[in-house]
């Protein structure tokens, strides 16, 4: 059989091929002195390409360069196995070793086991003390602070609104750091226009958008998300979340911790709540991801510190909105522990140790001298005045997402007689 390959018009190569016998090929060739133009490919001619021309038999420069290469990647490949295999080993010896070590400690050493419920809490630090020169300070008075520093007591003095997002961080003791979620997140604005107060709870499963980011998120992972792009921006996305999606300008913001709510209150001597029905909360969860049952009868009620932090965290049995509404009680009770015992001077004149000390558990861009004239300043609204909301089923739809998370939709339609009922007509200035 003869197969032709045509180069051009005037060279060819003809090759003779044995049919019984294709590994042997002889070549005869008559090529031109002209420039060989690329061959027709044999798709075209509906011919069958022809085998390679074998090798030359005599040894050259190329032909040990090729037979190296063919040789070194084998020898590779032996050498990367034996590496594997080596790794795995020593990884062996390493986990057993390890494993033996920790048997060793655990028989020798007896581990000293505390109560869940009394590990990680802050110690209890009253600040009821009574300063006979401090009864009777008011306005334009001035007054030494703890760090020496003397200052006249003004109120706040702004004449729009002001609004700062208040969130409190699920974070536990020995952790630090923005990089959490705000489980509890609330918006409270003065009015001085007005002089009123709004507060409205944000639950944490709101599905929104959140600046910069293509897909809904839950409104509690700003400060997680902002946290990863910069150190210190978690903040500054959470409050920008939360004024993309209700239209109101926020000024500032206050994250706190566990801790920082269990010190708080303690240091004022505890709160009186008015439990409105029998909490019982068997798997309420502890410090340290386990449980610690929590019980609480309905009625009149005197809280410490933890005790007030897990009325106001429990779930069992009840919503987040039922949450978002004692964590309002609890905040009404502070206020109204503070100013029935008088205890804003002495607490204005300790502010810098205070926030001295919970410097690990507060984060906010106010300075000690702003918290205290909005304190001067909120003193005097009466209670009246103080409005509060939640976005509770009536302003959110029930949604699953495609990987099976229960979220909450916000009713748009909705949401703004709210945000007027709560913060009056003007909230969006």
């Amino acid at each position: 059989m003869h197969n032709r390959v045509w180069t051009d018009g005037e060279g060819m190569v003809e090759s003779k091929r044995k049919s019984e016998d294709l590994s042997h090929v002889e070549v005869t060739a008559k090529v031109s002195q002209a420039p060989v133009a690329p061959a027709v490919p044999y798709y075209n001619r509906g011919y069958s390409a022809p085998p390679p021309p074998p090798m030359p038999s005599r040894g050259s420069p190329a032909r040990d360069r090729m037979r190296r290469r063919r040789v070194r990647p084998r020898n590779r490949g032996g050498e990367w196995a034996w590496v594997v295999i080596a790794l795995a080993l020593l990884s062996v010896v390493i986990v057993i070793s390890m494993s033996l070590t920790l048997l060793l400690r655990t028989t020798q050493e007896d581990t000293e086991v505390l109560p869940t419920a009394m590990v990680g809490l802050p110690t209890p630090v009253d600040g009821r003390i009574t300063f006979d020169n401090l009864a009777n300070l008011g306005t334009g008075q001035q007054v030494t602070l703890e760090d020496g520093r003397s200052i006249v007591l003004q109120p706040w003095d702004g004449e729009t609104r002001f609004t700062v997002l208040a969130m409190g961080l699920d974070r536990r003791p020995g952790e630090d750091g923005l990089s959490y979620r705000t489980d509890t997140m609330m918006l409270i604005s003065i009015d001085p226009v007005n002089d009123t107060i709004g507060i409205l709870s944000i639950p944490r499963d709101l599905y929104v958008e959140v600046p910069g980011y293509g897909q809904l998120q839950r409104i509690n992972t700003p400060m997680v998300l902002g946290e990863l792009q910069q150190p210190g921006y978690g903040p500054r996305l959470a409050m920008q979340t939360v004024q993309y999606n209700f239209g109101m300008r926020v000024h500032d913001y206050l994250a706190v911790d566990f801790d920082a709510v269990i010190t708080l209150v303690d240091y004022i001597g505890g709160i009186d709540i008015d439990v409105p029905y029998n909490i019982s909360d068997p798997q309420y969860p502890n410090m340290w991801y386990g449980y610690d049952p929590f019980y609480i009868s309905a009625g009149m009620q005197h809280l410490n510190g933890a005790t007030a932090l897990k009325y106001a965290r429990t779930r069992h049995g009840s919503s987040d909105f039922q949450r978002a509404q004692r964590q309002q009680q609890v905040l009404y009770a502070v206020r109204d522990r503070v100013l029935d015992l008088n205890m804003l001077p002495q607490l204005i004149v300790q502010a810098p140790s205070l926030m001295s000390n919970l410097d690990d558990n507060v984060y906010t861009g106010l300075t000690v001298d702003q918290m205290i004239q909005l304190a001067w300043y909120l003193k005097d609204i009466p209670k009246e005045n103080i409005r509060a909301g939640v976005v509770s089923q009536e302003y959110v739809m029930s949604y699953t997402t495609e990987q099976g998370a229960a979220v909450l939709i916000p009713n748009r339609s909705q949401l703004g007689p709210l945000l007027v009922d709560v913060f009056g007509s003007n909230y969006s200035q």
